[in-house]
């Protein structure tokens, strides 16, 4: 006989196994990606998809009944073709890049402009500190998978470093239901 050492949260305390599984395993071909995930995602040279499996991502967005519901951090799978990225922006909490397939300039900078690129291959990763400026680009000849995790259940919008991206969030956040 198993004894479980910790008490189940109270939302998971009446639940089967059955129930458990079918609420917190996520698989790859039911995740949709999300071309629109991110403001800067409609711009050229930032499109890229988010498939969500924890959470809501550095999106903000919440709701989707798909996504297993997150506790202290969320998990997202990003596709990011030649030439695409994202803008530079910072959160509150800290970010992972991990990447998983291809090849994944990260950077980091600070305020005055100075950049430092960090060349990612697979199984290799970064952890953006909160309130660092960072992003990432694919200088690469193919695809890249990567894993974004970030360090809260439900995180803030990113902050782009750029005053127009930044001033176009708040029409982001109405556009989910967030106010």
């Amino acid at each position: 006989m198993a004894t479980a050492r910790h008490p189940r949260p109270p939302e998971l305390a009446g639940l089967s196994l059955e129930q458990i599984a079918e609420k917190f395993v996520a698989r790859f071909r039911d995740r949709k990606a999300d071309w629109a995930a991110f403001e800067d995602a409609k711009i050229e040279g930032y499109r890229r998809a988010q498939h969500r499996f924890i959470g809501a991502g550095g999106s903000g967005k919440h709701g989707d009944a798909s996504v297993i519901p997150p506790r202290a951090f969320t998990l997202s799978i990003m596709y990011v073709e030649p030439g695409q990225g994202n803008a530079a922006h910072t959160h509150e909490v800290e970010e992972i890049f991990f990447v998983l397939k291809g090849h994944l300039t990260a950077f980091i900078q600070d305020e005055s402009g100075k950049r430092i690129d960090i060349k990612l291959g697979p199984w290799e990763c970064i952890a953006c500190p909160p309130g660092v400026i960072h992003g990432y680009i694919n200088e690469g000849l193919e695809p890249v998978y990567f894993q974004v995790m970030l360090g809260k259940a439900r995180p803030e919008t990113m902050g782009y470093a750029d005053d127009q991206l930044y001033q176009r969030r708040s029409a982001h956040l109405r556009a989910d239901g967030q106010s």
